[in-house]
């Protein structure tokens, strides 16, 4: 092949400017590309360290790129990319042309994923979430396999083409060379000998040779790449919809247990992995959609609810409350010779008022749920759902409206006299998440006793009466059956709750006959409730008025 425009060399001897003229393609980098890039997302320092400090944390990050490295090249660069696009709140891809070629593919993946429309909705979930993120990369793990199986032709037909690229480079770098040494041979008025000259020569056709080559395998790699693009994309589309659903699966269960984005960015990565792990897997698993409903349920009557305000209209009375003054007594303002009368019956707290039962004032002590754990409770009632589950989502939205008051919060299980725990969380403490899912979680077993979570429940309130002066605590029992107390008990009880104060709200779940008149439950309450639906939390809403 006869690439540089010279034919054999018949001994005579060249000049070294045309030699230069001929070589001059292939100096001073010509045949040089500009600087490639093995990552396909545009990210600065910061966002590398973010992605260094993930990978360091989660082992599952590092499991699959050993286990991609495996079979494939290029996948820790595939999965960085992967997690800066979902990490990212602007992710910018780099132009082709600025990758290398080996990883074109890696480009193409990474460029479905980006293009696809599920991939914006998982973005919203993932965006500045170094966590979230990760996870996207993670549930993506079977779709990135299956994209680099049918790109594999396509990776091999790359790497053949980076190879043909550097000979090409390297025969490029060998035209300097030789003219470097025709140069030093070279007689003062610029002739070659013939030797040096042979040797630009051949350089010269050599890398001629070799930049066809590196052009063919181009062509042949984008060709690879363009027949494995359609695959990619569908796997690509899969694959963020996949992730998407799992990432809006986690906040929702997060959001229904309680645990908010500060809490969860302060959480180490492992422990947040654990959290929602245990989420997923644990014994009130199935049962988020119902917690997250009774905590909705909860915040919206703590929006409405006002103090003291005027509730239910039940008829006349006689004060001088002018706010609640009936409208013919308005009327008398009218006459000028009623005026004074009007007056005088405001002076006297006689005038009609419109009567009212208003919202009582709520607690200023600890708010205490005391819950039956006992077997009858796992009965599973409308909807499969379970006793336990309707009377645990009370208990924590009663957690959550305890925080929002400032008042502490206790929540006692129970079941046979001898079974009982006890879960503190102090109203100036956050409230750890572990220890709110222990609470969730615990189920005792065994028969029921009224007297022991009652009596801890008031020794209790004694001791935050003894230590902070809190009166008007609340105490929520939880239960499905009625036992009996005794005597000597109920006199003592008695005292305890007209000395402190508190109020004694009961709920029955399930079991109607609990809540008759004549039951031992009613007659220790202040306030008692029957719950038959299980699926329905606004049967308890008047709790989250007066609590």
């Amino acid at each position: 092949m006869n690439t540089g425009g010279s034919g054999p060399r018949d001994g005579t001897r060249g000049r070294l400017d045309q030699l230069a003229s001929r070589a001059g393609k292939w100096l001073g980098g010509s045949t040089a590309t500009s600087e490639q890039h093995t990552t396909a997302v545009v990210a600065d320092r910061f966002d590398r360290f973010t992605w260094q400090d993930t990978y360091g944390q989660a082992a599952g990050l590092r499991d699959l790129a050993e286990e991609l490295n495996q079979r494939h090249d290029h996948t820790t660069d595939l999965l960085t990319d992967a997690f800066l696009a979902a990490y990212k709140v602007g992710p910018r891809l780099r132009e082709r042309a600025e990758m290398d070629p080996s990883r074109l593919v890696n480009h193409q993946v990474i460029t479905s994923l980006v293009e696809s429309p599920e991939f914006a909705e998982l973005h919203r979930e993932t965006a500045g979430d170094p966590y979230a993120a990760a996870m996207a990369v993670l549930a993506q793990a079977a779709a990135l396999r299956r994209m680099l199986e049918r790109s594999r032709g396509a990776q091999e037909q790359a790497e053949r083409a980076k190879q043909a690229r550097q000979a090409a480079e390297g025969a490029a770098t060998a035209v300097g060379e030789a003219l470097q040494e025709a140069a030093d041979e070279a007689d003062e008025d610029g002739t070659v000998p013939s030797p040096a000259d042979d040797a630009v020569h051949q350089a010269i056709e050599a890398a001629g040779a070799a930049e066809a080559t590196a052009r063919q395998a181009d062509r042949a790699a984008a060709q690879a790449l363009t027949a494995a693009t359609p695959g990619i994309r569908a796997v690509a589309r899969n694959a963020a919809a996949k992730a998407a659903e799992g990432a809006r699966q986690e906040t929702a269960l997060m959001r229904a247990w309680g645990v908010g984005p500060g809490e969860l960015e302060r959480m180490p990565f492992d422990q947040r992995a654990r959290l929602a792990e245990r989420l997923r897997t644990g014994r009130l698993a199935e049962w988020a959609e119902l917690i997250g409903r009774f905590r909705q349920m909860a915040a919206g009557e703590r929006a409405h609810k006002v103090e003291n305000a005027t509730g239910e209209l039940v008829g006349v009375t006689l004060g001088d409350d002018l706010s609640r003054v009936i409208p013919s007594e308005l009327a008398n303002l009218g006459l000028p010779a009623l005026r004074a009368v009007f007056a005088a019956r405001y002076a006297a707290g006689e005038l009609m008022l419109y009567d009212s039962q208003g919202e009582q004032t709520t607690g200023q002590g600890a708010i205490i749920a005391c819950v039956d754990t006992s077997h009858s409770m796992y009965e599973a009632g409308p909807g499969g759902v379970t006793r336990e589950a309707w009377a645990k989502a009370c208990a924590l939205a009663l957690l959550d409206q305890a925080r929002h008051a400032g008042r502490d919060f206790v929540g006692i299980l129970f079941s046979a006299a001898d079974r009982l725990q006890v879960f503190r969380f102090p109203a100036d403490e956050p409230a750890d998440s572990t220890r709110v899912l222990d609470f969730a979680e615990t189920f005792l077993g065994g028969g029921t006793s009224y007297q022991r979570p009652l009596s801890a429940a008031g020794e209790l309130l004694e001791e935050e009466f003894a230590d902070a002066a809190r009166m008007r605590g609340d105490i929520v029992m939880l239960t499905d059956d009625d036992c009996g107390v005794t005597e000597k008990w109920t006199r003592g009880w008695n005292e305890a709750k007209h000395r402190l104060g508190f109020r004694v709200f009961g709920v029955a779940i399930g079991a109607p006959r609990v809540a008759e008149a004549d039951s031992v439950l009613d007659a220790l309450c202040d306030n008692l409730r029957s719950i038959e639906d299980f699926t329905d939390v606004h049967a308890a809403a008047d709790l989250f008025r007066v609590i």
